[in-house]
């Protein structure tokens, strides 16, 4: 379809309503694409992004929220695009002064960012909760998008190293560089948590779910692993498309190689499409690395594999956005999809779309 165009899936009156789970810097700008396709004729679209929070970390006794607030900063134009985290035009005089009292130093906060975590902080020691500070902070920061972290319970991912050290994603992602082999990811607090308010409603009530091209394990596979969201994305009306984040055997953003490796899944697009296989559509696949697969069915799944262009750079977020709609379209239309609208309830499962 044409990228600058969104589908009209909903029924007329209302505005379509996509769902997106994402985390990090790929899901950051897959929401910035699929933004611009929403803002085009002929019809309006609401996005609702559902964020990972399993890679929070509390420093310097901070609670931060790397993923959501890289969403949020892209989003609203603030972010720092030639680190890829952050926001532009930082300083770090707060995180030099804590160096120099012997602090760890691996996690540089700028300054600008440090407000950002002193005003999270202050507000959840006041009993607000997650979505709550998320919503404040989206007030200042405008996206466009309704933002939700996955949960408002802490959730945190930790690595039992190769060496027999379990230690925070964090420090395994940024201070060691995912340099030191992984033997397994822990998800603390996930089996006590529940859906934030919204997301479960988000999922079952969309004319369309996406996944965004976020590492598979440490940002989407939290989200799917939160109480509720897997068995709501089984049963919505709505047709859940998912999109790779591996392009040819490597990954477009970041190191999944090295946390695939950890779970004994090959770095493919095949392999990672099967790790969403109990709750897929249709898997948008690079079309020139990996188009042989388009046609084919995502392995352990009933989903269908689409080849299209899927690279990111330069204006391409729009294209690979319009793409995954178009998708969405696609398996809307299908005889089992055709006609039964969304925003119906978890467990009402569409006749024809097998478990």
């Amino acid at each position: 379809m044409n990228a600058a165009r969104a589908p009209e899936t909903a029924p007329r009156g209302r505005p379509l309503r996509v769902t997106v789970l994402a985390g990090g810097v790929g899901g950051a700008r897959f929401l910035t694409g699929l933004r611009e396709v929403a803002a085009a004729p002929p019809r309006p679209t609401d996005i609702t992004a559902i964020v990972n929070t399993a890679d929070d970390i509390t420093m310097h006794g901070l609670r931060i929220t790397p993923d959501l607030d890289s969403v949020m900063y892209t989003l609203s134009g603030v972010a720092d695009t030639d680190r890829g985290w952050g926001r532009r035009d930082e300083s770090d005089v707060v995180s030099s002064e804590l160096a120099a009292f012997g602090e760890p130093s691996w996690f540089t906060l700028g300054d600008r960012d440090i407000a950002v975590h002193v005003l999270r902080t202050a507000a959840r020691a006041t009993g607000a909760t997650a979505s709550q500070v998320v919503e404040r902070l989206c007030q200042r920061f405008t996206t466009g998008v309704r933002l939700l972290p996955m949960s408002d319970d802490d959730v945190e991912t930790w690595v039992e190293l190769d060496t027999g050290e379990t230690v925070h994603f964090q420090e395994w992602w940024v201070r060691l560089r995912a340099q030191v082999p992984a033997r397994a990811f822990h998800l603390r607090g996930i089996d006590a948590c529940a859906p934030a308010p919204g997301v479960l409603d988000a999922i079952t009530g969309a004319d369309a779910v996406l996944l965004a091209p976020s590492n598979p394990v440490v940002s989407i596979g939290p989200v799917l692993a939160v109480p509720g969201v897997r068995a709501a994305l089984a049963a919505t009306r709505a047709p859940v498309v998912g999109v790779s984040p591996i392009i040819g055997g490597r990954p477009v953003h970041g190191m999944a190689h090295a946390c695939l490796s950890a779970l004994g899944v090959p770095t493919t697009a095949s392999a990672v499409g099967g790790l969403y296989a109990d709750v897929l559509d249709a898997w948008l696949v690079d079309a020139a690395a990996d188009g042989g697969l388009d046609g084919t069915t995502v392995p352990g799944g009933h989903g269908r594999v689409v080849a299209a262009p899927l690279l990111m750079a330069r204006d391409g977020a729009a294209a690979v956005a319009g793409a995954a709609l178009d998708a969405a379209l696609g398996a809307a239309s299908t005889p089992s999809r055709a006609g039964q609208g969304a925003g119906h309830g978890a467990g009402q499962r569409p006749a024809g779309r097998p478990r």
